[in-house]
């Protein structure tokens, strides 16, 4: 059960359910449609199936649980199959595929749904009579069209989902931050190293490839330490987490050595088609920021507050003091009850646009 529970678990299940819910309120909307066309009778029962509560509970169950096959797919295995390509390819590849996947399940469903409305069992030749008049019918036809739809609709969602990230659509459509709302938050500014000599060695368009690479093999870390990605900026990434979240299990810790053990171990990888491992620092810290929707012409969950500006430069100061993680005295504070990892004062500062010292720490990994 606690396997089934881990923050990669939920992360995916988050994704996959609302593929399900769509499913589901848009069967909800095609059917009644349907019946105030045909004033609630079934006027083809040839080929329809006539509409009953236990026909509606099946048909409802048979769709969500359609949905949820879809989003699985789709999140687990065939969205990752076109990431190079375009939104536009991305939603006329996937769409060709998925029609055939539910053609099969339509052909699958309606014997079992005409086998409950008759009562009888679905060998009898009754049902596959019914089937194979529906099979031929403008009823058929109707019914992909509407599969169709829905199939569009979970894949602009999907997309959507992909570029704005699963959090901040869930925000917007919510409206959770639609009036500002004050929050603690813990943030790390992971910064590559040497990146400017990399992109001069490797060419433009070979380190849009590393750096994309380099990405994708940081999520799973921040995944499972339930860290949300806030900002791509060039060659570094700003990773916030709620301070509950980041602080319970050191998972603002972990998160870094987990993203850092990625690496070395698609250090092979990286050699053999870049001839180079990435490598990165980061700089923690956390306070209060202000959190909200911003933007006219581009809507985006914003975070302002001082504490953004001092993470950036502690991050700037792991080169100075040769670290490759240091975190404020703020957040040390509140991780040294969350876990084992020991913590050693380095150096007190005053940042920039501070007045007050600030003391950095590193951790030293057991």
């Amino acid at each position: 059960m606690s396997n089934f529970r881990t923050p990669k678990t939920t992360y995916y299940l988050k994704r996959i359910l609302p593929f399900g819910i769509i499913w589901l309120v848009l069967s909800w909307f095609i059917l009644l449609i349907e019946s105030m066309a045909t004033d609630y009778e079934n006027k083809r029962p040839d080929t329809d199936i006539t509409m009953d509560w236990s026909i509606f509970f099946f048909a409802s169950f048979a769709v969500f649980a359609v949905g949820i096959a879809m989003g699985a797919v789709e999140v687990l295995w065939l969205g990752k199959q076109f990431k190079s390509k375009s939104f536009g390819q991305k939603i006329l590849y996937k769409m060709g595929f998925y029609l055939l996947f539910m053609l099969v399940i339509n052909i699958i469903m309606f014997p079992v749904a005409a086998s409950i409305e008759m009562g009888i069992s679905i060998f009898d030749s009754e049902v596959w009579d019914k089937f194979s008049h529906y099979i031929k019918s403008t009823t058929f036809l109707s019914t992909m069209v509407s599969l169709s739809f829905s199939i569009f609709v979970s894949l602009l969602y999907s997309g959507i989902s992909e570029h704005l990230g699963h959090e901040v659509l869930l925000n917007f459509f919510s409206g959770k931050y639609h009036q500002p709302k004050a929050e603690n938050r813990i943030f790390m500014f992971v910064d590559m190293k040497s990146s400017t000599s990399l992109a001069e060695q490797l060419g433009h368009q070979t380190y849009f490839q590393f750096l994309r690479d380099y990405y994708n093999q940081l999520s799973d870390a921040i995944i499972q330490y339930k860290g949300e990605v806030y900002q791509y900026v060039g060659d570094e990434i700003v990773i916030s987490w709620k301070k509950e979240d980041g602080i319970v299990h050191q998972n603002c810790i972990n998160c870094f050595y987990g993203m850092k053990a990625r690496l070395e171990k698609k250090s092979p990888y990286f050699n053999k088609k870049y001839g180079v491992v990435p490598s990165f620092r980061a700089g923690m810290h956390m306070g209060q920021v202000t959190t909200g929707e911003i933007g006219a012409l581009k809507k985006e969950i914003f975070f302002t507050g001082d504490v953004l500006n001092a993470t950036s430069r502690i991050q700037k100061l792991c080169k100075t003091y040769h670290q490759e993680l240091l975190l404020s005295g703020q957040l040390k504070e509140a991780l040294d009850q969350k876990g084992a990892i020991p913590f050693k004062p380095i150096a007190t500062v005053t940042l920039e646009g501070r007045q007050e010292p600030m003391t950095l720490f590193f951790p030293t990994q057991l």
